[in-house]
């Protein structure tokens, strides 16, 4: 299996920026690409208070268009949703390949969990099988100030092989919607994994004054 190819897994955590993700998977289900999906219950709960939309997380009864807000039209089989405490879940082991993991957004609580490899669910143990096996992960987090102790983390994290992307969208590109500065950062995301998109453009097309 050839890396374009392979899945991408992608984890929602509780911190705010669930548009982020939402847009994430959109993007990665547009250029092909098959998504596994996991939504920690904090973010379930960021989820209803930024896109006021219930989810159930229960594998059997995860309903896509609650996540995406309408009927997103994507090749079935394409997206799998992960409840956080299936351990049994195929990206729990190495032996299944994919092309990368994001967590969009990743609490600060989960970058601690990963940065010390704690693997007390199914996200923190499908993050720490990409830092064993020397694929991309990188996390998206979304806090401001940063104390002391996740700025270690975020050491820790990044010496292990994690990539720290921050959602801070650019002005540069001159945004003129929220879903233009969503995209920017869902862009960023997408090059670290080598996903082609037309998301933004890039510093040097960009007019200058």
């Amino acid at each position: 299996m050839s890396l374009t190819d392979r899945p991408i897994v992608v984890a929602l955590t509780g911190a705010s920026g669930a548009p982020y993700g939402i847009r994430l998977v959109e993007v990665l289900l547009q250029a092909g690409r098959k998504v596994h999906l996991l939504i920690s219950p904090a973010a379930a709960e960021v989820f209803l208070r930024e896109v006021d939309r219930p989810l159930r997380l229960e594998e059997s009864r995860f309903d896509p268009r609650a996540f995406f807000g309408y009927d997103f039209a994507y090749t079935p089989g394409s997206l799998l949703f992960h409840h956080h405490t299936n351990f049994s879940a195929p990206i729990a082991s190495g032996s299944y390949l994919t092309a990368g993991m994001v967590v969009c957004p990743c609490s600060l609580g989960t970058l601690a969990a990963i940065a010390h490899g704690l693997s007390e669910n199914l996200i923190h143990r499908a993050a720490d099988v990409h830092l064993k096996e020397r694929r991309p992960l990188i996390l998206v987090p979304r806090e401001t100030p940063l104390g002391l102790i996740p700025l270690r983390n975020m050491v820790a994290a990044t010496e292990a092989g994690a990539i720290i992307l921050p959602a801070m969208p650019a002005f540069y590109t001159r945004p003129q919607t929220l879903q233009d500065m969503i995209d920017f950062v869902v862009a960023r995301i997408c090059d670290h994994l080598q996903i082609s998109h037309n998301l933004v453009q890039r510093w040097g097309s960009v007019q200058r004054l």
